[in-house]
C-alpha cells in the first residue's frame, strides 16, 4: 500500500524524530512550519519503501551538518533544499529521482521533504542511521561500502562546494574544515545511490515509524509516570531492541560549547535519592554514566523526556532545573556488528567504555 505524508502528518513526524534523534538532528520547529507550508502548497508526497524502488532510481541523502545551536541563529527560508538539489544535478549532470534523510533526526528528518514537495519527488521511507550521529562515516551507507561523493554543500549565502573524495573519512574531514568558514552549518546532498544500494544499506521504514511514534507521544502528553509504559510497549514491535528507563532526576548542571562544528558538552542529573548521572554530548547524547558505570552508550539510543509532559528534549533545548527521565533504546541490527562498532561504538567517539548492548 502506498503511503503519503501530508501537512497534517508533519508535527507527529517531527516529534517522533526528536525522540529517535537522541538529542541531535537540530530542533525541528522551524523546519516543521516550512514543511507544512510546502505540503499545503504542493500537495502530499509519496513515501516509498526501499524494496519498492524502481531499479533505475537515483537516490541522494540530504541533511544539515554542523552545530545545531547555529541553526537556531541562522533561520532557514525554506528553499535551501531545492537550491541544493538543483545545484547538485547541475554539477553532476545527473537527475535525482528520490531523496532520503541521512538521519532520522529532528529537523533533518523533514528537510528532504522540502525539496521533494517542490519537485514532486518521492521520498524513501528510511534513513542512514536509525537515529542521529555526529559524523558522516557513522551512517549505514558507508558501512555498506557506498561512496559519499560526488557531494555538495550549500551555506546560508547560497555558496556551494562540490566534494570528490576517496572515502567517507576524507569527506568528513573536509566537510568539518569547510564548516569553519561557511558559518558553522551547511546543507548537504551526498551519497548518490542506486535502488540496490538503498536496499542493502538504508535503515528501512524509519519515517513512517517516527510518524507513528509522534502520534503516540501526542496522545500521551502528561506526566511521564503514565506515559512511559506506552512508550516501552511501542518499541517492542519495532526494529529497535527494546526501551527502558535508565535514570530519573533534575538537571543540576549543564555545559555546552561549539567546537569544530559540533555542540560539545555535558549534563549532570541528580535523582531524588541522591544518585548522580552524567551525560556526554556531541550534538547527540552519547553516553550516560552513574559514577564510573556506563548505563548506556552509542550506538544505543539515549533519549531524555520531560517529566511533566513525556515529550522528548533536544540537546539544545536542555536547561538547568528540568525534571527528566533518561530512556535507553537498543540500536538497530545495522550497528550491532563488529565492523559497525569500530565506527560508531563509544571508543570511536573518544569515550573510555566498551559497548555493552542495553538489550
Amino acid at each position: 500500500m502506498t503511503q503519503t505524508i501530508g501537512p497534517d502528518d508533519v508535527a507527529a513526524l517531527c516529534l517522533g524524530s526528536v525522540f529517535l534523534a537522541t538529542g541531535g538532528g537540530g530542533d525541528p520547529y522551524v523546519n516543521q512550519l516550512l514543511t507544512e507550508k510546502a505540503l499545503r502548497k504542493h500537495g502530499s508526497i509519496q513515501l516509498v519503501m526501499p524494496d519498492a524502488l524502481p531499479d533505475d532510481a537515483l537516490v541522494v541523502a540530504m541533511g544539515e551538518a554542523g552545530a545545531p545551536m547555529v541553526r537556531m541563529e541562522q533561520l532557514p527560508v525554506g528553499d535551501e533544499p531545492l537550491k541544493a538539489l538543483r545545484a547538485y544535478e547541475e554539477a553532476t549532470k545527473r537527475t535525482v529521482t528520490h531523496v532520503i534523510p541521512f538521519e532520522i533526526g529532528g529537523g533533518n528528518s523533514v528537510l528532504p521533504l522540502l525539496a521533494a514537495a517542490a519537485l514532486g519527488l518521492p521520498v524513501v521511507d528510511g534513513d542512514g542511521m536509525g537515529r542521529a550521529l555526529p559524523e558522516a562515516q557513522m551512517m549505514t551507507f558507508p558501512l555498506a561500502g557506498i561512496a559519499p561523493t560526488p557531494a555538495l554543500a550549500i551555506d546560508y549565502r547560497d555558496d556551494t562546494v562540490l566534494f570528490n573524495t576517496k572515502d567517507t573519512a576524507a569527506y568528513e574531514r573536509q566537510l568539518r574544515a569547510l564548516l569553519q568558514v561557511m558559518g558553522g552549518m551547511v546543507l548537504t546532498v551526498e551519497f548518490p545511490m542506486t535502488a540496490a544500494d538503498i536496499r542493502a544499506a538504508a535503515v528501512p521504514g524509519t519515517l513512517s515509524l517516527a510518524r507513528k511514534l509522534g502520534q503516540l507521544l501526542q496522545s500521551i502528553r502528561g506526566e511521564a509516570e503514565a506515559g512511559l509504559p506506552h512508550i516501552i510497549t511501542f518499541f517492542e514491535t519495532t526494529l529497535y531492541r527494546g526501551c527502558k528507563q535508565l535514570f530519573a532526576g533534575k538537571v543540576v548542571d549543564f555545559e555546552r560549547r561549539t567546537v569544530g562544528g559540533f555542540d560539545v558538552g555535558t549534563a549532570q542529573i541528580d535523582s531524588l535519592n541522591g544518585e548522580t548521572a552524567r551525560i556526554d554530548i556531541r550534538n547527540e547524547y552519547l553516553a550516560i554514566t552513574a559514577g564510573d558505570t556506563p548505563l548506556a552508550t552509542v550506538p544505543d539510543l539515549i533519549t531524555l523526556i520531560d517529566e511533566e509532559s513525556s515529550q522528548p528534549i533536544n540537546a539544545e533545548r536542555l536547561s538547568f532545573g528540568q525534571r527528566v527521565r533518561v530512556l535507553g533504546i537498543g540500536a538497530p541490527a545495522h550497528f550491532q556488528t563488529d565492523a559497525a562498532l569500530e565506527v560508531v561504538g563509544p571508543k570511536a567517539l573518544g569515550l573510555p567504555f566498551t559497548y555493552t548492548p542495553i538489550a
